[in-house]
């Protein structure tokens, strides 16, 4: 959903013939004014979470209840915002949406990564103090559909990549990919908003190449990150949630050059809906494909 009168460089997700996996929807806010959005993974039905942050600038909210050993078991939705630590303030809006459908646990089940410091380079022509906030959260689940949009929409809005040395930021996006593994389909929603540049791992090109940046230099703080949720219909138990979140980083480090860095807070989630049987090892494999693929996809989305 974006703010009225507002159009956003976005594309239809129409990428693959499997889609997104069955129960599986996301919802977008989106203000393009203020350079800033937040974007909703909706399972309704629940699904068994993971995590794996990679990056040293990360800003979540209850990313230790996915990891193994403890008691949340269910997850309903992921929040990936912008704003930084302030657009968390959507998780608010997502609670409550859950709360009045009789679904999640308030501050534990819904998950949540902003993409960097979007009040600095990120917003450069916006509006600083725009920011995600509990109606935003609210708006994005509600908007959810198993066909969203992709590019400058929803947490992808303020994105940008490319940004260390005297390179000048490109636009990043949110992106989807999927493909199969086994009889599962393993999909990936992804935010490109960091430090290094764009590499296409299937085409073999740049799409936003690092090109100022003389790998003597240190890198540049700022607003970087690149966050997303792998969401499979595959059956897995948590500790093999959270090893295909950890095998899907190779998806960024094959898309973003470099990746990790001291200043992205690079994260990734993985969702299993539990429907289908599939060897968890062809998932984390799958996992890092579609991420790879996803975060191309968005950042052609958000440069058309």
């Amino acid at each position: 959903m974006a703010r009225p009168g507002q159009e956003a460089d976005v594309t239809a997700y129409e990428e693959g013939a499997d889609g997104l996996p069955a129960g599986v929807s996301v919802g977008h806010w989106t203000d393009l004014a203020g350079r800033t959005g937040c974007s909703v993974i909706l399972v309704p039905g629940g699904a068994v979470g993971g995590v794996d942050v990679r990056g040293g600038a990360p800003g979540t909210l209850g990313t230790e209840a996915l990891r193994p050993g403890r008691a949340v078991s269910r997850v309903q939705a992921i929040l990936l915002t912008g704003g930084s630590a302030f657009g968390l303030d959507a998780a608010t809006g997502v609670m409550r949406y859950l709360d009045e459908r009789g679904l999640g646990v308030a501050g534990e089940q819904v998950e949540d990564d902003g993409p960097g410091d979007d009040g600095d380079a990120d917003r450069a022509d916006g509006e600083p103090q725009a920011r995600p906030d509990a109606e935003a959260g609210y708006a994005a689940c509600a908007a959810a559909t198993p066909h969203p949009a992709q590019g400058t929409v929803g947490a992808g809005t303020g994105a940008t990549v490319a940004k260390a040395g005297t390179s000048e930021p490109r636009p990043g996006g949110l992106g989807i990919a999927s493909a199969r593994a086994d009889g599962a389909t393993v999909a990936a929603v992804v935010v490109a908003n960091s430090v290094g540049g764009i590499w296409d791992d299937e085409l073999h090109e740049w799409i936003a190449p690092l090109d100022g940046w003389d790998r003597g230099s240190a890198l540049i703080p700022g607003a970087n990150t690149t966050i997303g949720v792998v969401v499979t219909d595959a059956e897995l138990t948590k500790e093999q949630a959270n090893r295909v979140a950890t095998v899907a980083h190779d998806g960024i480090a094959r898309a973003v050059r470099p990746a990790h860095t001291l200043y992205d807070g690079d994260t990734l989630f993985c969702l299993a809906t539990g429907t289908v049987p599939a060897p968890a090892d062809a998932v984390e494999a799958v996992a890092a494909d579609v991420v790879a693929r996803a975060i191309a996809i968005g950042v052609r989305a958000a440069q058309l």
